[in-house]
């Protein structure tokens, strides 16, 4: 796992973040998500510098179509945020997950 992935990891591993299992690298056809909370279908992903390529954001778009159609939502947070502002980053997914910030 890079850097941001084992802070992000650390905040939701073991039901540590509003009691929710969430699961690493959980494959969603034909992709692979960042992290998963299955029960809730709710996918983190983490962005780090190639998402901000040219091409990235309409990749991304689609991606995150095609996981929505699915059934799922998806939460993008820049990895410069993990690595910054954690409090944040947990608010912001428990609010997506529609739970109070602890």
């Amino acid at each position: 796992m890079t850097a941001p992935e084992q802070a992000l990891w650390a905040i939701v591993r073991a039901k540590r973040l509003g009691g929710v299992k969430f699961v690493r690298q959980a494959v969603r056809a034909p992709f692979i998500p960042d992290f998963a909370a299955r029960a809730e279908r709710l996918i983190v992903e983490l962005d780090g510098d190639t998402h901000f390529a040219p091409g990235a954001e309409a990749y991304d778009a689609r991606r995150t179509a095609l996981l929505e159609d699915q059934g799922w939502r998806v939460l993008r947070i820049p990895n410069n945020e993990v690595m910054s502002n954690p409090d944040g980053v947990a608010r912001a997914i428990l609010i997506a997950l529609g739970r109070d910030f602890e």
